[in-house]
């Protein structure tokens, strides 16, 4: 094979597709493009992206061949932290466009063949949100949020010490003298879910969205609407550190499991396959698989394998402990390398080659996937903004993340030599690097050594080979292998994945169909490139 593609695959029509996402419990084995929508396409000029951008350039999603699209906020917001902040979840913010241009798109993506799929931020509103405004004026009127006295001599220090994720106390003082719980930015104050408005009001929500077509929700920050009683101390510094790797009062407790029973039964009377998504931090896998019991959640990000490093012991581990995390509640697994909070991982993993490799395993793997927009590219993360032009709200605090989220913020490009790169009529609202030409969409279409015609290739395969994917198609069996090398088959498939800097050489597993690198198998044994994945026919 001469080639990284074996031969050239169809490109899927712009409509749906058999297999697409509109068969039944399609979120199993379901590949999910995000969209952050500031970066993704700008319809009017303004240098930001929006809903009628988004709807424009859905034909490039349904030719990529994934089956959905989740849409981050495009809610009505003062935008302190990219939309994650809301002061009205029912309405369209004027910077994205209005209602009536989220039908369309929903509307439009269906018609593709593709489900959409949207946020929900039920841990905090915005400090505009009626509720917070209502809340300062009244004391009476708190009891929403988390108003606490202070500690200390005139109650001048925070009630605890938590700390914000984005760094600094998770604790602002209003005039009166009392303290309100923010987990991140201070105009995000976190909502006491054990008052019963708050998931009424959360039902309302869900309901409207659902109505108007949506097939299901991101739930963001799933693991933080329930606070340990008594709020207690946390007794460490640098807690953004421990999220994820142990347990924290504010962070994966227990009653967040009844609110999403709670919307797992919201969710199934719309009776017609709508899901809801966890971005959820656990400890263990065994922990993150709770929100994807049959009564829960229908699928969970997989954090422990984006942060897995380049290694093929760590990757088979965390492919082992995830996979039989998720047997055990009769859930699959749901595989991502990257979003809008992380750097991309084409620069997390160093190389080019090495991202290639590592998107082919993650489609590959049983279950569904997720794919951040611009990674089908081979996109790097921007490293070099100006500070000037960061709009990460951690950038200008302390002790909390690294706020170098714009990083894989950055619009994307679709055509031309130049910034913007198509990405609209106008700029960008974050400066494109000057060497994207490319990178494009138009660059890399019908270049079959490209990364957007591997994925589309990938996309292809998966649909046509039974053993990939689907989380119903058979066990995943690990075969020898040399040092360094992953070597996996399920029914009618092999794949091999080369962690090593060099070639290393086995036996040939199949007929080759799809590799990240250039690969010539001979007779009896084949060389793997250095870095790579190859799919491989039995």
């Amino acid at each position: 094979m001469t080639h990284e593609l074996t031969a050239p695959l169809p490109a899927r029509a712009d409509g749906p597709a058999p297999g697409s996402a509109l068969r039944g419990r399609w979120w199993r084995d379901a590949v999910i493009y995000q969209v952050y929508v500031r970066s993704f396409a700008d319809s009017n000029g303004d240098g930001v992206g929006d809903l009628r951008g988004i709807r424009e350039r859905l034909p490039h999603l349904a030719r990529l061949g994934v089956d959905a699209v989740w849409i981050t906020p495009f809610y009505v917001s003062p935008q302190a932290d990219g939309g994650y902040d809301v002061a009205d979840y029912r309405a369209v913010d004027p910077v994205f466009g209005d209602l009536a241009d989220a039908d369309d798109l929903v509307r439009a993506a269906h018609a593709l063949g593709l489900k959409v799929i949207v946020d929900v931020v039920p841990n905090h509103t915005s400090d505009r949100h009626p509720w917070f405004r209502e809340a300062l004026a009244d004391p009476a009127r708190r009891d929403r949020y988390h108003f606490r006295p202070g500690r200390g001599p005139g109650g001048a220090q925070p009630p605890n010490d938590w700390e914000s994720v984005f760094g600094g106390p998770a604790w602002t003082r209003v005039p009166d003298g009392d303290w309100y719980l923010h987990l991140f930015a201070p105009e995000q104050p976190d909502l006491n879910w054990d008052h019963p408005e708050v998931a009424e009001e959360f039902d309302s929500v869900l309901r409207f969205w659902l109505d108007l077509g949506v097939d299901g929700f991101r739930v963001d920050v799933a693991h933080g609407m329930v606070k340990a009683p008594g709020l207690p101390d946390v007794g460490a510094a640098e807690q953004a550190t421990l999220i994820g790797s142990q347990p924290l009062p504010f962070f994966d407790q227990e009653g967040v499991h009844a609110i999403h029973r709670s919307w797992r039964n919201l969710l199934d009377s719309y009776g017609d396959e709508r899901i809801g998504v966890a971005e959820a931090w656990a400890p263990t896998s065994e922990r993150l698989a709770l929100y994807v019991r049959p009564d829960e959640l229908h699928q969970a990000f997989n954090f422990r394998f984006l942060k897995c490093p380049w290694e093929a012991p760590a990757i088979r581990t965390v492919i082992d402990e995830s996979m039989a995390a998720t047997d055990a509640v009769g859930a699959p697994t749901t595989w991502v390398l990257s979003n809008h909070d992380v750097v991309r991982h084409r620069t997390r993993y160093g190389t080019l080659r090495r991202a290639r490799a590592a998107a082919l395993l993650m489609l590959a793997l049983p279950g569904s996937a997720y794919v951040y927009q611009g990674e089908e590219l081979g996109l790097p993360e921007v490293a070099d903004l100006p500070d000037d032009a960061r709009r990460d709200p951690a950038y200008l605090r302390t002790a909390g993340q690294d706020g170098l989220r714009d990083g894989c913020r950055v619009p994307i490009p679709w055509s031309g030599t130049e910034p913007p790169y198509g990405f609209g009529p106008g700029g960008s609202w974050l400066p494109q690097p000057a060497g994207w030409a490319g990178l494009t969409v138009a660059a890399q279409t019908g270049d079959p050594h490209s990364t957007l015609e591997l994925y589309r290739a990938a996309l292809e395969l998966r649909r046509a080979l039974p053993g990939l994917g689907s989380p119903d198609a058979g066990p995943l069996c690990w075969e020898a292998a040399p040092e360094g090398v992953l070597l996996f088959t399920r029914p009618g498939f092999a794949c091999t994945v080369n962690t090593r800097p060099h070639a290393v050489e086995l036996p040939v597993p199949g007929r080759p169909v799809l590799s990240s690198a250039p690969v010539e198998p001979g007779a009896r044994t084949v060389l793997l490139p250095p870095d790579s994945c190859t799919w491989w026919a039995t």
